[in-house]
């Protein structure tokens, strides 16, 4: 199945969660908490203006980003977890 957001409408898969702590604890499920990173996956057109124009997407898709913690909306896709949320949900762009 495929997806397209509309407007300013992002779609993005979570990163998956360490399972260790930076001193070498390996955490349960229970402890770890949800990723705020995430890989774009699509993007939408843009948002509408009042002029009728499109504001430009600042995320493209196959950029990681950093999200805010209760960012979006969770969805199944063919067994796979996303997020949609808008654009403006996302704090920063990860660059290597």
């Amino acid at each position: 199945m495929k997806i397209r957001p509309l407007a300013d409408k992002v779609l993005i898969q979570r990163v998956e969660a360490e399972n260790k702590t930076a001193g070498g604890i390996v955490l349960p499920d229970t402890a770890k908490e949800k990723p705020r990173r995430g890989k774009v996956i699509a993007v939408g057109e843009g948002k509408l203006l009042e002029d009728g124009k499109r504001a430009e997407m600042t995320v493209k898709k196959g950029q990681e980003v950093l999200f805010a913690s209760y960012a979006g909306t969770e969805i199944k896709i063919d067994g796979k977890e996303y997020l949609i949320m808008d654009e403006s949900d996302i704090m920063a762009i990860i660059e290597s």
